[in-house]
């Protein structure tokens, strides 16, 4: 069985795509431009029933590619990320790793280099530590390797002057006596993610308006982690 190809129709809703008919009102196609002329199709051609399958499902795959290109051109994304961004547009689970495995080859989807670029920018501008950003990654869906090699690229000095940067920031706001203050401070930046010893460290160089800056400082203990 055959069906010729009677007309072929710009879709008004979406952008280079075409409609494909045969016999009757209603398209037996719909298909991405670049799909159609991969497969000619074109007025007088003749396409079977099994071809017309092979077609949509070659069409749900670029469109795929398509879709998760446009997605990354916001920003960077992970694997995980552009999967479910394209399950939810309500691509067949293969279709969805026909995209990511192309995006990969292409090294359009890396995430080991999105995991450090994440790491930087997040201890930098974000100024949370370590433990907090292992944490975000994971919620983002990077792999737990990929992860732990990025972290451990992540430069002490730095995670200590974020440190620093956040302790005075936020030491000017809190209330209370100074040994009051002091844990609090505490408490904040290991919630942020820096660990103990960074938090002991920094916590050396703010200066405390009123009271003894020597009171209380017998923190050190249950900061070892």
């Amino acid at each position: 069985m055959e069906w010729e190809i009677r007309s072929v129709k710009r879709d008004g809703k979406e952008k280079r795509r075409y409609l494909i008919f045969t016999e009757g009102e209603e398209p037996v196609l719909s298909v991405h431009e670049d799909i159609m002329i991969r497969f000619r199709l074109m007025k007088g051609q003749t396409i079977t029933p099994a071809q017309a399958a092979e077609i949509r499902n070659e069409d749900e795959r670029y469109q795929g590619y398509v879709l998760a290109v446009a997605y990354l051109g916001a920003k960077p994304r992970t694997r995980k990320a552009i999967a479910q961004y394209l399950a939810r547009k309500g691509l067949m689970e293969e279709n969805v790793e026909y995209a990511l495995n192309r995006l990969e080859s292409e090294r359009l989807v890396d995430d080991e280099q999105y995991a450090r670029q994440f790491a930087v920018s997040r201890l930098r501008s974000g100024l949370k530590g370590r433990l907090m950003i292992r944490q975000e990654l994971q919620q983002r869906g990077v792999p737990k390797q990929a992860a732990a090699e990025a972290l451990s690229e992540l430069d002490r000095d730095s995670e200590l002057i974020a440190a620093k940067r956040l302790a005075e920031k936020k030491s000017r706001s809190l209330k209370g006596d100074l040994k009051q203050k002091k844990t609090k401070l505490m408490s904040f930046l290991m919630r942020r993610g820096f660990p103990g010893d960074i938090v002991r460290e920094a916590m050396k160089g703010i200066e405390w308006s009123g009271g003894d800056e020597r009171e209380g400082e017998d923190h050190g203990d249950w900061l070892d982690n």
